[in-house]
């Protein structure tokens, strides 16, 4: 009786058996490299005795590929007028005269170039905006500490800003990275507003140049990247509208903008 055997059972040639040994071995292939390139996007942190804690998974792989990124920004400002005070205020010396920190708002769009290959730590940001400023003065007479003798002078704007920065960032480790920025910031006011002009006599220039610099973390999520910044600004151009109609202009000699801000950038 012929011996059985199980291609004679199963009606398998030669060249049959070879090509079903060819697919096992590759259906086992492709789980193998599947899991091999999830594993390189992914870290395992283990306790005692090699058990798994956690496993962190690296969150947009392919980000630096890109040469370009948008993206948006909300930033918390606190901003102030730096001012300097005239001759004819250190010579009478009845005036008192102090910049009031006050908080503003700025919205704006978000334009990433990377200078280089995708190993290059420079890139070129655009970001566009307005700003919703409000900055305050406050004048009282020297002689006369009652609150109701302070004067404030109150200038409130919406302010279009074009900033220009070189952003250098660290080596990317997992879903972070820190970074620096820094550059230059034209900006336009759209509108000046005194809510009572009678009162509010103090009065600035409808342009200006700041210098801004700062720091931010890159935090990558799935789906987009967010980055916190903490950015300084100072402006370069005395912004003060002379003035010898009022005891306000007439005590200054320059006002220039400083403000300090938190912006939440958010881009994919």
């Amino acid at each position: 009786m012929a011996t059985t055997h199980l291609r004679y059972q199963l009606h398998l040639h030669g060249a049959q058996v070879k090509r079903l040994a060819l697919l096992g071995i590759l259906g086992l292939l492709v789980p193998t490299v599947a899991f091999g390139q999830r594993k390189s996007n992914s870290k395992a942190s283990r306790g005692r005795g090699g058990t798994v804690k956690s496993i962190t998974v690296k969150n947009l792989p392919a980000y630096d590929e890109r040469w370009f990124h948008p993206g948006m920004y909300v930033g918390f400002s606190a901003s102030r007028f730096i001012i300097e005070q005239s001759d004819r205020y250190i010579t009478n010396r009845n005036i008192i005269a102090n910049s009031v920190i006050s908080p503003s708002l700025g919205v704006g769009f978000i334009g990433d170039a990377r200078l280089g290959d995708a190993t290059s730590p420079f890139v070129l940001r655009f970001a566009p905006g307005v700003s919703f400023l409000t900055r305050k003065v406050e004048f009282k007479p020297r002689r006369y500490p009652n609150p109701d003798s302070i004067v404030t002078q109150e200038v409130t704007s919406t302010v279009i800003q074009f900033p220009v920065l070189l952003k250098y960032q660290s080596d990317r480790r997992r879903n972070s990275r820190a970074y620096m920025i820094a550059g230059l910031s034209p900006s336009i006011t759209a509108s000046n507003r005194r809510s009572d002009p009678l009162r509010n006599q103090l009065q600035a220039l409808n342009s200006d140049l700041t210098l801004e610099y700062g720091v931010g973390l890159d935090l990558f999520y799935p789906l987009f990247k967010l980055a916190p910044e903490l950015r300084f600004s100072h402006g370069l151009r005395n912004l003060l509208v002379s003035s010898d109609r009022d005891v306000f202009s007439r005590s200054l000699q320059r006002m220039s903008t400083n403000s300090v801000t938190l912006y939440l950038n958010i881009q994919n």
